[in-house]
């Protein structure tokens, strides 16, 4: 059986030899184009320093310098596809910038641009890259025409410095940052079964008739309706209002649905309240819902009223739980979940 020539792998490189494989010459045309694209990325970076060092005192200096890391992040991107194809170096993409940042406002948004390692190591990836890119050309255009026996080696010498500078400067921060893609996916499918599990046994354990009516009702109706039947259950009047335009992925629906659910048994069993409300609304990508009541206040988290075991549920998916209950009241309990959509969610599934 034969093989065909493939990829090599970057950490066991086919030795070099005398003749000029396609390998050889992909090396050779990627140390050529060192020059041009290292003059581009020094460029590219004096002039995001020395405009955003500039203007930082200014309103608009520091988000241009975030746009320059932005935009040294994506220089750097092109340049981890150029070493990857005539190279065989096969880096990871770093995560995107700002994730879990998109809903807290600007000056958090604009720190966390500022403080990207990904986007200052390009930087730095650009600025030593012209030296270095000067002398790759000219050693190997005259290797070209004086030491043509041994160019391979030449070549191969070099390009090993290639190699790891983009494996050093242009990789993921660390390895926890190489598995946040993963994980990201992984929850989802993980969030989607803990979600079948939980309406499982939810059916399993509350064996009323009224009980396996109100799951039935938020599978086919969604939130609004299932959340103004448990609202009804209530021994206190709760107004429920739910703004949301579409449907989320089931299994963020289900937990909503639950959370809501055991909040509203909290004010039934501790609160002394004499009215209750649930909102729920959507703010970007994300599912938020506050249950507020006018009862005597004092709930807290280490409290023994289920709170804790609210907050971890969130806290696994990636959502926040906030309680703020003063000794005397109101109380209000705040949750906030990823919003995924229902479509997405129904495919990744399937």
């Amino acid at each position: 059986m034969t093989m065909s020539p493939s990829l090599p792998d970057p950490d066991r490189l086919p030795p070099a030899r005398f003749a000029l494989d396609r390998w050889t010459w992909r090396e050779i045309a990627y140390l050529l184009a060192n020059l041009p694209v290292a003059v581009v990325g020094f460029v590219y970076t004096v002039a995001v320093i020395g405009v955003g060092a500039g203007l930082s005192v200014t309103v608009i200096g520091l988000p241009l310098l975030v746009g320059g890391l932005q935009g040294a992040r994506l220089l750097g991107g092109l340049e981890r596809r150029r070493a990857r194809w005539m190279l065989g170096v096969r880096v990871e993409e770093p995560s995107p910038l700002g994730r879990g940042h998109r809903d807290q406002g600007f000056f958090v948004r604009l720190w966390a641009g500022l403080k990207d390692p990904v986007g200052w190591r390009a930087l730095l990836y650009g600025f030593i890259r012209l030296p270095w890119g000067v002398l790759t050309f000219a050693v190997t255009l005259v290797s070209l025409f004086v030491l043509w026996p041994v160019l391979p080696f030449i070549a191969r010498g070099l390009t090993t410095v290639d190699r790891a500078m983009v494996r050093g400067l242009l990789s993921p921060s660390d390895e926890l940052e190489r598995r946040i893609a993963e994980l990201e996916s992984d929850r989802g499918v993980v969030v989607d079964t803990a979600a079948a599990d939980l309406r499982r046994i939810e059916r399993d354990l509350h064996d009323g008739a009224q009980a396996r009516l109100v799951p039935a009702v938020l599978t086919d109706r969604g939130l609004d309706a299932a959340l103004s039947a448990i609202a009804s259950r209530c021994t206190v009047p709760v107004k429920v209002s739910v703004g949301l335009r579409g449907r989320p992925a089931e299994a963020i629906e289900g937990i909503a649905y639950f959370t809501v659910s055991e909040l509203l048994q909290n004010v039934s069993k501790h609160s002394g309240a004499r009215s209750a409300s649930v909102e729920v609304w959507r703010s970007g990508d994300r599912l938020l819902l506050q249950v507020t009541d006018d009862g005597g206040g004092g709930a807290r988290l280490d409290g023994g009223s289920g709170l804790a075991g609210l907050a971890e549920r969130l806290d696994a998916v990636d959502g926040v739980f906030v309680v703020d209950s003063p000794e005397g009241g109101p109380t209000t309990v705040t949750a906030e979940l990823p919003w995924r959509d229902r479509t997405v969610a129904s495919a990744r599934t399937a």
